[in-house]
C-alpha cells in the first residue's frame, strides 16, 4: 500500500528541494500518496489564512507530513512560526524534535556524529506571558517557560533509549539548572531518576553555554544531547554550522506514541535570495527524507541507502552552497544515481 504523505513545499526554495525528495524517494521504488498543501507566505498575503483547523484535521489521517520551508519577506516575524509550525507541533502533539549531525573531519574537529533530541511542545514556546501597559513607557512584558513532568519525562526516555541503541551508548543532558532553578529542576531529577533504569548508557551534564564551547571545540564528546526547547532551538543551530552547515542540517518533528503523523522538514529557511536560481541545495530535505523513512516508514534500511547517496553526491559538489557545481535538480539526480548503484549492489 502507498504511504500516504501531506506535501507542504512552501516558500521560496522550499518547492525546489521538496521535488528532489519526491523524485529521489518514488525512484527508489517507495509507493506515495501525496496531497500538496498551499501553506506558508505566500497563501497568507493572498488570502489572510495560515493554518485553517480544517486542514489540520484533514492532515492527521496521514502517515507522515514533509515541509520544505516557509516565511517570505513580507509576512511578519512569528505570523508563521506560531500559526503554522508551532500550531502543528502542538495539535499533533510532535513532542520530539530529532535532529541529526554527521560530517567528517576538517581542519576544525575529528569530525561530528551525534543527535540533538529538543522537547519540541513545552519550554518557552509554549506561549505562557504577555504584556501589562503595552505601547507606553511602562510596558512589562513576560515569557514564562512550561515544563511538566509528563512533557519532560517522555522526551528524556525518548533519548534514553535513542542512546541505547547507539554503540557508545551515551547521553547528555543540558540546560541551566544553576540560574533557571524553577525551570531546571524537573529536568534534572526526572534525567537522574530514568538514569537509573538505564545502566548500561552514561550520562553526563553540561550547562547550555558550556555545551556551546564544548561542541566546537570537542563535539566528539556527544553522542545524543537532550535538551529543552529554546536551547535545543540554538544547539541545533550550532550543530549545523560545525557539520557543514545549517544547509545540510535535518529534522524529524516526531510523535513516538503514532496518535498521529510526524513532521520532517530541513532546518534551513526559505532563502527567498536564491529561489529560482538552481541554487538551494536539497541536502537537508534528503536528509529529512531519510529521516521519514525510517521513523514514519520503518524503513532505516532504506534511509542508510539515501543518507550515504547524498553523502556521496556532496563528495562530488562540495561547493555548490555557495553557487559553484552542481544546481538543485543535477544534485538531485548526482543522488538518485549513486542511490541506484548502491540498490543495485
Amino acid at each position: 500500500m502507498a504511504h500516504r504523505v501531506g506535501i507542504i513545499g512552501g516558500d521560496g526554495i522550499g518547492p525546489e528541494v521538496t521535488a528532489e525528495a519526491l523524485k529521489v524517494v518514488r525512484a527508489a521504488g517507495v509507493a506515495l500518496d501525496t496531497t500538496d498543501y498551499d501553506l506558508g507566505g505566500r497563501r497568507y498575503l493572498a488570502t489572510g489564512e495560515v493554518l485553517p483547523d480544517s486542514l489540520l484535521e484533514e492532515m492527521r489521517g496521514y502517515d507522515a507530513i514533509l515541509l520544505g520551508a516557509v516565511g517570505t519577506p513580507e509576512v511578519p516575524p512569528g505570523v508563521l512560526e506560531r500559526g503554522l509550525l508551532l500550531k502543528m507541533r502542538f495539535a499533533l502533539d510532535l513532542f520530539v524534535n530529532l535532529r541529526p549531525f554527521k560530517d567528517g573531519p576538517n581542519r576544525h574537529n575529528d569530525g561530528v556524529d551525534f543527535l540533538v533530541v529538543r522537547e519540541n511542545t513545552e519550554g518557552i514556546y509554549a506561549g505562557e506571558g504577555g504584556f501589562l501597559r503595552h505601547g507606553t513607557p511602562h510596558e512589562i512584558a513576560t515569557q514564562g517557560s512550561v515544563n511538566t513532568r509528563m512533557g519532560v519525562e517522555r522526551c528524556v526516555r525518548f533519548s534514553f533509549d535513542l542512546a541505547r541503541s547507539r554503540p557508545a551508548k551515551h547521553l547528555t543532558l543540558a540546560h541551566k539548572t544553576n540560574v533557571l532553578a524553577f525551570a531546571g529542576d524537573p529536568w534534572q531529577r526526572t534525567f537522574d531518576e530514568v538514569a537509573a533504569e538505564y545502566p548500561d548508557v552514561v550520562t553526563a551534564y553540561n550547562h547550555v553555554d558550556a555545551a556551546c564551547i564544548y561542541m566546537v571545540q570537542d563535539p566528539a564528546r556527544y553522542d545524543v544531547l537532550v535538551t529543552d526547547n529554546l536551547f535545543g532551538d540554538i544547539l541545533t543551530d550550532l550543530a549545523g554550522a560545525i557539520a557543514g552547515g545549517i544547509g545540510r542540517a535535518a529534522s524529524a518533528n516526531l510523535n513516538p506514541a503514532r496518535t498521529g503523523p510526524s513532521l520532517f522538514e530541513p532546518v534551513h529557511g526559505s532563502a527567498p535570495d536564491i529561489a529560482g536560481t538552481g541554487r538551494a541545495n536539497p541536502t537537508g530535505m534528503l536528509r529529512s527524507l531519510a529521516l521519514m523513512l525510517e521513523h514514519a516508514f520503518g524503513r532505516g534500511d532504506l534511509a542508510r541507502e539515501v543518507g550515504a547517496a547524498t553523502d556521496d553526491a556532496l563528495g562530488s559538489h562540495p561547493t555548490l552552497d555557495v553557487g559553484g557545481g552542481a544546481t538543485t535538480t543535477e544534485f538531485g539526480d548526482a543522488v538518485l544515481a549513486s542511490l541506484e548503484q548502491r540498490v543495485a549492489a
